[in-house]
């Protein structure tokens, strides 16, 4: 049992490794998870992130029933006001992106992880979902934001008001994950994702990323002001000069992230 990290050039891979209880995270594999996804950000020579859930069985189930939320719901009854991250995933600034590859179910924390993830890939048996009114709670990991925001209003208000997923076909079919891929190939083909973003100059996906993030809800002008900003930022970069010599010169650019 543990929070597995490998590298592959510029791309790590995070696996919650903890399949027999349905990669939930207890209090030791929150705190782990949180460590690996901050170590990522950090690390300058890492570009994109996949975080995926050991086995076929589930991505995660999010919350350990038996350990995380009750040591919550103490401290909470308590009159404390606990840190409520999921790994970090509701509280580390990134800036980076990451791939969620959906291998099973994924429900209340673990959708809220996989919708923390800027692109959602899943296997066929996948489920999604936000469970937490079941157990007289609500999502508190970004859940309530975050999936309206990817699927229409009222689809997000059925799933968090019921407690109860959707397929998925269901998920693919709302644009809730990007593609369905076989399990023995759903890592292998979210790894080659990963490794093409990563061949992109690093600063300008990233810069791309916080445009489009902080884009939405805003005003088109003001989007468009931000997205301008980002865009002056990106040309003043090492990056961007190595880009286009690369072009005239017809040959591959070699990004250095400055």
């Amino acid at each position: 049992m543990s929070i597995d990290v490998t590298t592959e050039g510029h791309v790590t891979v995070i696996t919650i490794n903890r399949p027999e209880a349905r990669n939930a995270l207890d209090p030791q594999h929150n705190k782990a998870l949180g460590e690996a996804v901050a170590a990522f950000e950090a690390d300058d020579d890492q570009y994109v992130a996949v975080l995926v859930g050991a086995g076929e069985v589930a991505f995660s189930a999010g919350a350990d029933l038996k350990q995380l939320l009750p040591a919550y719901h103490a401290r909470v009854r308590a009159g404390e006001s606990p840190e409520w991250n999921f790994g970090g995933f509701t509280t580390i600034q990134r800036t980076k992106p990451m791939i969620a590859a959906i291998n099973g179910h994924a429900l209340a924390g673990g959708c809220e992880m996989a919708l923390a993830c800027d692109i959602r890939l899943a296997s066929p048996n996948a489920t999604i979902g936000l469970a937490e009114t079941k157990w007289a709670i609500i999502p508190g990991g970004g859940g309530t934001v975050r999936l309206p925001r990817a699927v229409p209003l009222g689809l997000a208000m059925e799933m968090i008001l019921t407690g109860d997923p959707i397929d998925a076909a269901e998920a693919y079919r709302v644009g809730l994950v990007n593609r369905l891929i076989d399990s023995d190939k759903l890592l292998g083909e979210a790894v080659a994702l990963a490794k093409t973003i990563a061949e992109r100059g690093p600063l300008a996906v990233r810069a791309a990323r916080a445009s489009t993030l902080e884009g939405t809800g805003r005003p088109e002008i003001e989007a468009l002001e931000n997205e301008f900003r980002h865009f002056i930022a990106a040309l003043r970069t090492e990056d961007a000069e190595e880009g286009f010599t690369a072009f005239v010169e017809k040959r591959p650019p070699v990004y250095k992230g400055r």
